[in-house]
């Protein structure tokens, strides 16, 4: 690369550090190379010297000088799985020449980490359309959270989407089962949320954490055994909806993660497996007006409404 870029931080990259950054958009960048471009303040971050320990944000931009050429040598592609391939084109929710969106399903990590070999990230090639470029990633799921996930299909629409996340003009609403009632059945979680330190990807209620809000409303419960629940964040913090309804004494059912024991109901069938569920997503459409997209109830969460004997 000979040129100067600068690219904006997209609500799928935001709150990791700014070296992990680098690895995943320029993997042959070499850790002693990265360090002394950020030590020669090459490598900005809103204008302003930054540290590989940095954590990035949605919105900000990222100065990148002109890098060496091995560095920007992509890894070989892993080929992607036809028959998943074949599934999420049929997950399609919404297609334009700005957007694209898709029903997410459990079990399909977004992006790739540590041990994560099949990731939608890595097959995005296959969902080009008529789009000189691959969509991009402007926000996340969790692996074990299906649902509307929304992909940017432009350099354009993929800022304008980022500053929607960034602002929290994206209205968004999730389904979940959670292990007991909430005393009170409608309300709003205001709880802080920090990173532990003691395990990757791991948070927890923190008084001088970020700020960390959810609304919440009980749809139907069974007696005090479950609920199902619709959950509206107001922030977008990692694991947030799953620390806060285990904050809450009900925590989402299969996520033993946060819940422990607790998040497992004995007898039901699918009851070790995360029961939550990105519904619908209402967001300013890059080329005017709104985008309101709604993903059909996956099956794993109909049977266990079915089996628990909540409906609407």
């Amino acid at each position: 690369m000979t040129t100067v870029q600068h690219i904006i931080v997209t609500d799928a990259d935001s709150d990791q550090r700014l070296d992990r950054w680098f690895k995943r958009r320029f993997p042959h960048l070499g850790h002693a190379a990265l360090e002394k471009l950020l030590r020669t303040g090459q490598i900005r971050v809103d204008g302003s010297r930054a540290e590989a320990s940095t954590r990035v944000a949605t919105g900000q931009t990222i100065r990148v000088p002109p890098l060496p050429e091995a560095s920007l040598k992509p890894p070989p592609p892993r080929p992607a799985d036809p028959s998943l391939v074949k599934d999420l084109m049929r997950r399609i929710l919404h297609k334009d020449a700005h957007v694209l969106v898709l029903d997410k399903p459990a079990g399909l990590a977004v992006q790739g980490g540590s041990g994560t070999k099949t990731h939608l990230d890595g097959m995005l090639d296959e969902f080009r359309f008529d789009a000189p470029d691959r969509p991009r990633l402007v926000h996340r799921l969790d692996r074990d959270t299906s649902g509307v996930l929304v992909l940017a299909r432009t350099v354009k629409a993929a800022a304008a989407l980022a500053k929607a996340f960034k602002h929290k003009e994206a209205e968004k609403l999730y389904w979940a089962i959670v292990v007991g009632v909430p005393d009170i059945h409608r309300g709003t979680i205001d709880a802080p949320l920090a990173k532990t330190g003691s395990q990757y990807e791991r948070v927890a209620v923190n008084s001088e954490g970020d700020r960390a809000t959810t609304h919440y409303e009980v749809i139907d419960h069974a007696h005090k055994r479950a609920a199902w629940m619709a959950l509206m964040p107001v922030t977008g913090r990692t694991h947030q909806l799953r620390v806060h309804c285990a904050a809450m004494g009900t925590p989402i059912l299969g996520d033993v993660k946060y819940g422990g024991a607790a998040a497992v109901l004995d007898g039901l069938e699918l009851a070790r497996q995360i029961h939550l569920h990105a519904r619908r997503i209402r967001i300013p459409h890059p080329g005017g007006g709104w985008l309101e997209v709604e993903a059909p109830m996956p099956k794993h969460l109909q049977q266990s409404l079915n089996a628990l004997g909540l409906s609407r």
